[in-house]
């Protein structure tokens, strides 16, 4: 979502950042490093850093971005919870177009990896899938931008 995301958009995010966190800096997103401090400290559940975290990026981002992205962690702390609690495994096709990313970001170290099935041979086309979803991505939002 956060690859699509960003390519709908226009901008030039680098994913390697989510992995390393704050200190990659801001990884080609506005207020990257103070958002990615956010969560962390968000994750990590230290009060007095997660109350720092929390004033840095309102005074960087704004109440509204503060807001968004608590909205978002929490979002995704309830589906990451929902998923593990009930055994979801990746579908079929997300496994496939996520196979790459997930190598690059170390998720196949990740306890709940072992309720997704093995790879498989669709698996090997998610590459060349995403790249196709993707370019479909960048004329959607190129398109949206230009209507403006």
């Amino acid at each position: 979502m956060l690859r699509a995301s960003i390519e709908y958009s226009g901008s030039e995010g680098e994913l390697q950042g989510i992995r390393e966190g704050a200190k990659a800096g801001d990884a080609g997103i506005t207020h990257g490093e103070r958002l990615t401090t956010f969560v962390d400290a968000a994750v990590q559940g230290d009060p007095a850093e997660l109350a720092s975290a929390r004033d840095a990026l309102r005074q960087a981002a704004g109440s509204a971005a503060l807001v968004d992205a608590a909205a978002v962690i929490g979002n995704f702390e309830r589906m990451v919870r929902i998923a593990d609690g009930t055994g979801i495994p990746l579908d079929g096709m997300t496994n496939a177009m996520s196979s790459d990313i997930r190598e690059d970001l170390g998720l196949e170290s990740y306890e709940s990896r072992r309720l997704t099935r093995a790879r498989s041979v669709g698996q090997f086309l998610g590459p060349a899938i995403r790249g196709l979803a993707l370019a479909g991505m960048r004329f959607a939002g190129r398109r949206s931008r230009q209507k403006k």
